[in-house]
Order: structure tokens, then sequence, then C-alpha cells
């Protein structure tokens, strides 16, 4: 039978092995999660910039509108 000193140093370079794997699998894991983050970061800061364009525009529209209203009530 082997030493028990012996069975330790076996047992933790199996452990090192495992952790070793662990800590791969879990930055690959980390990594696309980081990755669709940011997708979703990008996509947002998108939408915001488009709704803040149409946002304008039909402010635009409006203020066009307002004066129209306004030029014509002083018509009157």
């Amino acid at each position: 039978m082997a030493e028990p000193k012996d069975l330790v140093v076996h047992l933790l370079r199996e452990i090192q092995a495992d952790l070793s794997a662990f800590r791969k699998e879990s930055d690959e894991r980390f990594s696309k999660l980081e990755a669709g983050q940011k997708n979703l970061r990008l996509a947002m800061a998108g939408e915001t910039v488009l709704s803040r364009m149409l946002i304008g525009e039909y402010e635009e529209r409006i203020e066009a509108l307002e004066k129209k209203v306004e030029s014509l009530g002083r018509a009157k």
C-alpha cells in the first residue's frame, strides 16, 4: 500500500487538473456572457439613438403644424 503522503500528492494533482479545466470552462462561459451583454448594450444604444431621431422629427413636424395653426389664428 502507498504511503498516505504519496496519496495526498496524487489527489492534489488530480484536483489541480480539475480546477484548471473548470477555470477554462468558466472563462469561456463568462466570455460568451460578456459578448452577449456587449451586443445587447450596443443594440440598446442604437435603439436610443434611433428613438431620439424619430422623436426629433415628430417634434419638428409638430412645431411646423403649431406655427401654421398660429398663423391661421392670426389671419382671422
